[in-house]
């Protein structure tokens, strides 16, 4: 479906919620991270290690690599990233946590593989 008119640039969204379950873990693992950044700056390696053992959200953000989500996809290169992690409270049960809602934007249809517009 190459067309003049249709663009070649995608935007993928993705939105995670993840439980963390061992703080420490999650904190010790970005500040290995951090530490292995060769390149790093000394002023923003202070930043990012304060930031990561502050907070757990900041160190799962400093984990989270865009990079390595697409490396590996055929034909495509990431051209763009940005990402954040939070705190936030999670009801599962709740209907602003419904993956499935319609929202307008494209959806994939599990059954038959196909994008579909909502």
């Amino acid at each position: 479906m190459s067309t003049p008119e249709t663009s070649r640039f995608v935007r993928l969204r993705v939105e995670l919620v993840l439980e963390v379950d061992d703080e420490k873990a999650v904190t010790g693992a970005a500040l290995r991270r951090i530490s292995d950044e060769a390149d790093m700056p000394a002023e923003e390696r202070v930043h990012a290690e304060s930031a990561v053992t502050e907070d757990s959200a900041e160190a799962l953000a400093q984990l989270v690599d865009p990079f390595s989500l697409v490396s590996e996809v055929p034909g495509v290169e990431l051209l763009q990233a940005s990402w954040s992690a939070e705190r936030i409270d999670y009801d599962p049960d709740s209907p602003e946590w419904d993956l499935d809602e319609d929202d307008g934007e494209d959806i994939y249809d599990e059954e038959d593989g196909a994008g579909r517009a909502g």
